[in-house]
């Protein structure tokens, strides 16, 4: 394998179109379901137990070509005598990503799987109102799923030979950066991809458009993609709500899909943010998507008086 970074993303650019071509289809389920699944089996025998539920493989089991794809990729790993992918690939809308193998257990995972298809249709759903953008940013970008699904929406609010619109892709986890330079290769026709390791937006541009997805868990072992720190894990949302305001332009618009942990009937997030949002001169959208997911995780100490975590969109324009 080569060691030039350019290589591994052309490599794992061409592992897509080729899962592509052999109509490969996989939809990410949560850890808890992945792992009762896998429990049925020891081993794979197609292309889905292999990139999708993370199973170990001998050699023959799958097409040989697949093979040397993912080796090129650096996607294999020896395990107890068979091989494993150390990716999986997931679809949506037609489109296949790559992100980490489960578990997910490693710091610096870059996960997908329900949030990123519930952030995927509330992204649609609302650009659909939102008429022509030029600049989008996709803040902890992960995948690339929200910048990749914005400009694939936007596509029809530009004219014939009208320039597609740019889209700055922003991760603080350079693994993460990997995989959406390789997925937004193996989609295509994102138009002008920019890409920006580090904790924040370049100082030297503006949106008229930011998507993000914050993590909101309350994670011990601080995994990027899953730890939203502070007071039931709602610090990241509040940071980049806030960065993303710095960075709207005038009517710009910032479509934050995170969670929040409900308290005795209370979202003490909701009216955080909207104090925080209306103080900047910020109209507020605000509203449930999912009223309960990850329930799992209120048998935790951190969550003892919370009653459930819900799934929110916030739709937040700049005036």
């Amino acid at each position: 394998m080569s060691e030039d970074p350019r290589d591994l993303m052309f490599a794992r650019g061409a592992l897509l179109h080729a899962l592509k071509e052999r109509n490969y289809s996989f939809v990410t389920p949560t850890p808890l379901t992945h792992a009762r699944v896998i429990a049925r089996k020891n081993k794979a025998s197609g292309l889905r137990d292999v990139l999708g539920w993370s199973l170990p493989f001998e050699r023959g089991a799958i097409d040989a070509e697949i093979v040397e794809l993912m080796e090129a990729a650096d996607a294999l790993e020896n395990a107890g005598g068979l091989l494993k992918s150390n990716v999986r690939v997931s679809s949506l809308e037609g489109d296949l990503f790559l992100h980490s193998a489960f578990p997910t257990m490693q710091s610096d995972a870059v996960f997908f799987g329900p949030d990123s298809y519930r952030f995927a249709a509330f992204i649609r759903a609302e650009i659909e109102h939102l008429g022509k953008r030029e600049r989008v940013a996709d803040i902890g970008t992960g995948t690339g799923v929200g910048g990749i699904i914005a400009a694939k929406a936007l596509r029809r609010h530009f004219r014939w030979g009208e320039t597609a619109p740019q889209v700055m892709f922003n991760d603080i986890n350079p693994k993460a950066m990997e995989f959406t330079m390789a997925n937004v290769m193996g989609v295509g026709g994102i138009g002008a991809a920019l890409f920006a390791t580090g904790d924040s937006l370049p100082d030297n541009f503006t949106y008229d458009l930011i998507v993000a997805n914050p993590p909101y868990i309350v994670d011990d072992a601080h995994r990027a993609y899953r730890d939203g720190g502070g007071d039931l894990g709602s610090a990241v949302s509040f940071a980049w709500a806030a960065g993303a305001l710095d960075k709207l332009e005038q009517n710009g618009v910032l479509l934050l899909y995170t969670g929040s942990a409900i308290v005795d009937g209370v979202d003490r997030f909701k009216i955080e943010l909207e104090k925080l949002l209306r103080s900047r001169l910020t109209d507020v959208e605000y509203r449930e998507l999912d009223p309960d997911v990850f329930g799992e995780e209120l048998e935790r100490e951190e969550y003892a008086g919370v009653e459930r975590i819900a799934v929110v969109g916030v739709v937040a324009t700049k005036r």
